[in-house]
């Protein structure tokens, strides 16, 4: 038996339980892990919530999908994984059907990657998610190189921090929004070239500023909404915005009919673009270790709690006050 956070309805953090689950052995193309460390995401308090892109299929339900653990066991056809080493889990498969929130996991062999050398559990959970993301959305799909322009939104996330470490890395210019300026000299620190604070000051006249009036090649949109048409307006022309969250919970305008800007492309992105096609995900992978391995990225871990302090890891990170990530302990001293 394995203590394993379970939601039995749709609601807040207070729906979440730890209960004790028998886990059984992996199946075919599966992987049996012993979970050290979980990473927080918006999209399990979505998942949660019922405010998730897919909903919740039956009760009780699981939670999760990023975690750092050892192999304990693996299923049927499963290769390049064995017995006592040490992995992380990455977003490729729904939270209807596996869930990492729990001392023990069965996950597919696919969502698993080898852990770097020297990376730690709460390291391995955190460092990912996001940097898999900020990699998929602005390298392999907008085609970010050296010189362009990225105005990050959200940018104290642990995504936002990841786009702003990736656009260093290639040689772009990472611009940051944030709402409040108690955040500004941590992202100033993390590598952004400027700071727009949301809530005092105008994006157009602070974005134009630090672009010399062009504006940017990429927007890297969490939030969504009706902001994007302020988002829309500081992108360069022929430039990208792209939206990979819905922070905002409203509904997102198109602004390129809006404000009659033909030339402005936007898209959505999900994670799921990168880590559910195997060579994607090699590709990304690569990158990001060999970014680790320099020391160009770290995970930036902003709080952690004991996996039966789920419930108020989950009220933390909707309070927005993180910089970085949230990641639960897994282990004797989390009781």
């Amino acid at each position: 038996m394995a203590r394993t956070v379970l939601f039995h309805e749709l609601g807040g953090p207070e729906v979440l339980r730890l209960e004790d689950v028998e886990v059984g052995e992996p199946g075919p193309g599966e992987v049996r892990i012993r979970v050290e460390a979980i990473g927080v995401n918006r999209a399990e308090a979505l998942f949660r919530s019922g405010h998730y892109i897919e909903q919740v299929r039956s009760f009780p339900a699981r939670l999760g999908t990023e975690a750092a653990g050892v192999v304990e066991a693996v299923g049927p056809g499963v290769t390049g994984f064995a017995p006592g080493e040490p992995v992380s889990t990455v977003p490729a498969f729904s939270q209807n059907d596996f869930g990492v929130y729990a001392e023990q996991a069965i996950v597919p062999a696919a969502a698993l990657l080898h852990r770097p050398e020297g990376l730690g559990a709460v390291e391995g959970a955190a460092v990912w998610m996001p940097y898999l993301t900020a990699y998929g959305a602005l390298v392999q799909v907008c085609g970010m190189q050296a010189g362009d322009t990225v105005v990050v939104n959200a940018a104290s996330s642990s995504v936002g921090l990841a786009a702003i470490h990736v656009a260093e890395r290639v040689g772009a210019v990472p611009i940051a929004l944030t709402r409040t300026a108690a955040k500004r000299d941590a992202l100033l620190k993390e590598g952004a070239a400027a700071v727009v604070v949301t809530g005092t000051e105008d994006i157009a006249e602070g974005v134009r500023a630090a672009t010399g009036g062009r504006g940017a090649d990429i927007v890297f949109d969490a939030v969504a909404g009706p902001g994007v048409r302020d988002l829309a307006a500081v992108t360069a022309p022929e430039g990208t915005l792209l939206v990979y969250g819905a922070l905002s919970g409203e509904p997102t305008p198109y602004p390129a009919i809006d404000l009659g800007m033909p030339a402005l492309s936007m898209r959505t992105f999900l994670v799921f673009e990168t880590t559910t096609r195997p060579e994607r995900l090699r590709r990304a992978a690569a990158f990001v270790t060999s970014g680790l391995r320099a020391g160009a990225f770290r995970p930036v871990v902003s709080r952690t709690f004991p996996l039966a302090s789920v419930a108020d890891a989950h009220r933390y990170l909707e309070s927005n006050a993180q910089i970085g990530k949230v990641v639960l302990t897994v282990g004797p001293q989390d009781s």
